[in-house]
């Protein structure tokens, strides 16, 4: 041990360099064989100093600018967007006197009852769900739970639309919601459907069923479009429910919809099928409309549908859509390793066929970095080849070169190797984590370390260093270090068995629904749509589907058949009750 925090210390000190290959700390190891306890401890080191960074210059500040060495609010007040959605990576890594002085605020100084209008779906994923996440995680300390249903209670009006769909914005003060200003009014899909585990979760630890029941009134609203082939345009209205414009994408606007379609599922220990149905449908969408091949690699890449399906596909994908690879290799095995995922009764060709999907996808966002000269980091969209006369698999337009430091690829490395055991994922994201140190790193004057995004990944200045944005995203600590942390992890710190990330990497373990906490609605069925078939995996392995005792209802069963038996004449003739009770049946194996 004395061995590794040597080595550890030569390379905090830069006393041979951490990202030259050739000399990396992996070399001082059996032929390059890498530590990744010593890894870990790298990342641990690279985001406390960013954050003694961003404690010295912008303290409470919702926005932090490293090179300048200020920071701002958003509003008037702060909405403590960077020490919230922070606190749980500290805690996961270890940081007490860090955790100790962001509890501190976070208890003394942070008030969200102010005149300000805040997005909605931003504040619950990061704010909301980081004092979520804290309290379970801090030992269930109520100042992070009172903090909370506070926070909550100042998003409430957002919801309350005709339907249920929230708006875009909330004032936190008058709790009044507010239309998107932009977009017809229209909320993005992926923000509306993207709430729903912070608020089922905040109901479970509270009791107060008026959470959940708002969480799962979207789902129900948005489900009744009845999409095709379970995709989505990236706009809906919250005045009619109904989708807005034709564009389906999995990047920005849509991506974490279907990422949460699958993790209501998991959160609830896999007792709210619907949602895995909802999931299930969605995946053979992407499969059959969105997923392509560049040249002359063949990469798999998911493109997007910018006229809705039956139009053109266009071969753009954002990093955003990096996270999908994971999710699908989770989605496959239900947080099991891959090993133990294919010894249950449940494993079929469609799960290993998603798996597939994911791991090559994941491949695809790797080379998103790795064939990107000089830096090695991905720019925020590329455009894949699908022309066979041309030798490049993807080409970056000048507007899309800059990096923000995002999660996504780092995400889904961190599921697939958990799901694996591959050290290949490792050495991607060890790859990755290198190039971070080495273009998004800034020295100041008194030799203080700090990170920031980048302007341009496809150059540097005339002087050899990067063109810095100067800007560090929440995400960057709250997301991408957590999980380059977590990758590097021995002890299988929060298991996936045991645990479902939100889209903003907070950590809520999974629990069991009950008579108050759980859908109250069922999918309505009609000949587009079997969700029996996508719901029981069993089915597609041959076996007679069976309806699960979780199985939710919205009207009783008998209502159903007494106004089939009404409606149709011939029902109504002759033995009415062994009619109902044929009926009764039939409908009992439709669900």
């Amino acid at each position: 041990m004395a061995c590794l925090y040597f080595v550890y210390y030569l390379a905090r000190n830069h006393l041979f360099s951490s990202t030259d290959p050739s000399s990396s700390i992996f070399s001082v190891f059996n032929a390059g064989t890498p530590s990744w306890k010593t890894a870990q401890l790298e990342v641990r080191q690279a985001m406390l100093d960013s954050w003694h960074s961003y404690e010295k210059y912008a303290w409470g500040y919702d926005v932090y600018h490293p090179i300048k060495q200020s920071g701002k609010n958003m509003g008037q007040q702060p909405l403590g967007w960077m020490i919230v959605d922070s606190i749980d990576t500290l805690m996961i890594m270890d940081c007490k006197e860090e955790v100790e002085r962001a509890k501190k605020w976070i208890r003394d100084d942070l008030d969200y009852k102010f005149d300000y209008e805040v997005n909605n779906f931003e504040t619950t994923i990061r704010m909301l769900g980081g004092l979520l996440s804290a309290f379970h995680l801090s030992g269930n300390d109520d100042v992070y739970l009172d903090k909370a249903v506070g926070l909550a209670n100042s998003l409430h009006g957002a919801y309350d639309s005709p339907t249920g769909i929230p708006y875009s914005s909330v004032n936190l003060k008058t709790g009044v919601g507010i239309k998107n200003h932009m977009d017809a009014g229209a909320s993005s899909t992926a923000e509306a459907a993207t709430v729903q585990l912070e608020l089922r979760y905040l109901a479970k630890l509270t009791g107060e069923v008026d959470w959940w029941e708002k969480s799962e009134k979207v789902m129900q609203v948005l489900e009744a479009n009845k999409p095709q082939d379970g995709l989505v345009p990236i706009y809906v209205n919250p005045d009619t429910g109904k989708y807005q414009g034709k564009l389906i994408r999995l990047g920005s606007r849509g991506d974490s919809y279907y990422e949460y379609l699958l993790k209501q599922y998991l959160q609830t220990s896999e007792e709210e099928l619907v949602y895995y149905d909802l999931y299930r449908e969605s995946v053979e969408g992407v499969k059959k409309h969105l997923v392509g091949k560049s040249y002359p690699s063949e990469l798999t890449f998911i493109g997007e549908l910018d006229k809705g399906i039956g139009g053109p596909f266009s071969p753009k994908m954002d990093h955003l859509v990096c996270f999908y690879g994971g999710l699908l290799a989770v989605g496959a095995t239900n947080g099991l390793t891959l090993e133990e995922a294919q010894k249950q009764k449940w494993w079929n060709e469609v799960r290993a066929s998603d798996f597939k999907l994911g791991e090559e996808l994941t491949y695809t966002c790797y080379k998103m970095y790795h064939d990107v000269f000089p830096t090695g980091l991905s720019p925020e969209i590329v455009v894949f080849n699908e022309d066979s006369t041309k030798d490049q698999d993807f080409k970056i337009k000048p507007m899309d070169r800059h990096n923000l430091q995002r999660p996504e690829t780092v995400e889904s490395l961190f599921y697939l190797y958990r799901l694996t055991g591959d050290d290949k994922y490792r050495k991607w994201g060890y790859e990755i984590f290198q190039n971070f140190i080495k273009y998004t790193k800034v020295v100041n004057k008194h030799g203080e370390i700090c990170f920031t995004s980048l302007n341009d990944v496809t150059s540097l200045n005339s002087n050899g260093s990067p063109k810095f944005k100067d800007n560090t995203e929440s995400f960057w600590f709250a997301e991408t270090l957590k999980y380059l942390y977590l990758l590097f992890d021995d002890e299988n710190k929060i298991p996936l068995t045991e645990y479902v990330f939100n889209t903003e990497a907070h950590p809520f373990p999974k629990f069991h629904t009950n008579d108050h906490l759980k859908t109250g609605w069922r999918r309505k069925i009609d000949d587009s749509v079997k969700p029996q078939i996508r719901e029981n995996p069993a089915v597609a392995a041959g076996s007679k589907p069976k309806v699960p005792q979780a199985q939710p209802v919205d009207d009783s069963i008998e209502k159903e058949v007494e106004n089939a038996l009404k409606e149709n004449p011939k029902l109504a003739k002759g033995d009415k009750e062994e009619n109902k009770k044929k009926l009764n049946e039939f409908v009992k194996e439709m669900e």
